[in-house]
């Protein structure tokens, strides 16, 4: 099958009544012959399926791809924890969506257990979604000091112990006076978690050491600076998107499942463990 963007051939099933399959090749004419199918591509004659090679129009490799969707009980919000399929090869899932999670899967995420490949499903790495579990916020920056490889920022409040290393670190502007206080603009990337004091102490002598964090700001590309905190601004984090995956709520489940195969490659089934969504 064809990327969704591109151009294919697509045939008829009388079976069916419908058009089961689209093809990657665009023949300039086409025609069956003495149980053969043959087409014609820049003036050149081909008869297919007389190899073992798949996917191969005019010396132009392909995948196979499979799209569909889940919609068991459409009306209700449901929560997609798996995936699991029943093939005698690994496929990816190279795209997932549903009315509110995107995500994709590679073939190394799927494991086979009693006869089928099987795998949690997993947003895309890099998505932010604020309105998922893993993103939270953490206070408004009291003192922000040091160099952009390990900027300390310190807060009045103390820090929830699930902010660990390697999360990433946003900030924004809070509005105090609409209720309940909304943010005034979008968040944006300041840089990584380096450390975390969580809680302030105070040491014998009368002296206090603040909750704080240690980013690293270095910017990717010098030319884009990150956002580094400042003085008031209000500080989130949210969490690695693939290792903190919960599954995909949404009505639906939308999937693409890919394999590069050469070789026959059958698929039998595709499954998913699903519940009723309780936000």
């Amino acid at each position: 099958m064809a990327n969704t963007n591109e151009a294919y051939t697509v045939s008829y099933s009388e079976d069916v009544k419908g058009w089961p399959s689209f093809y990657s090749y665009l023949p300039d004419y086409m025609a069956g012959m003495n149980g053969y199918f043959y087409s014609w591509n820049g003036g050149d004659l081909y008869r297919h399926n007389t190899n073992e090679k798949r996917n191969n129009y005019y010396n132009v490799q392909y995948n196979s791809e499979i799209t569909s969707v889940f919609n068991v009980q459409p009306m209700d919000i449901k929560l997609f924890k798996t995936m699991s399929y029943e093939s005698d090869d690994k496929w990816a899932c190279t795209s997932l969506f549903s009315d509110l999670n995107t995500g994709s899967m590679l073939s190394t995420y799927f494991e086979q257990k009693e006869g089928e490949w099987f795998t949690f499903l997993r947003e895309n790495a890099g998505t932010v979604n604020w309105k998922a579990r893993s993103a939270n916020g953490i206070g408004d920056a009291v003192t922000v000091t040091g160099p952009s490889t390990a900027v300390v920022v310190t807060f009045n409040v103390n820090i929830d112990s699930i902010l660990s290393v390697g999360d990433n670190v946003y900030v924004g502007t809070i509005d105090q006076t609409t209720t309940p206080p909304s943010l005034t603009s979008t968040p944006l990337f300041s840089g990584v978690v380096l450390s975390v004091v969580n809680q302030s102490t105070t040491n014998v002598a009368g002296v206090v050491t603040p909750a704080s964090i240690t980013l690293d700001c270095t910017p990717p590309d010098p030319s884009t600076p990150l956002n580094v905190p400042t003085v008031g601004e209000f500080v989130f984090f949210i969490k690695n998107s693939v290792a903190e995956s919960h599954g995909a709520r949404g009505y639906y489940l939308n999937f693409t499942l890919q394999n590069d195969n050469t070789e026959a490659v059958e698929l039998f089934s595709v499954g998913s463990s699903v519940m009723q969504s309780f936000p």
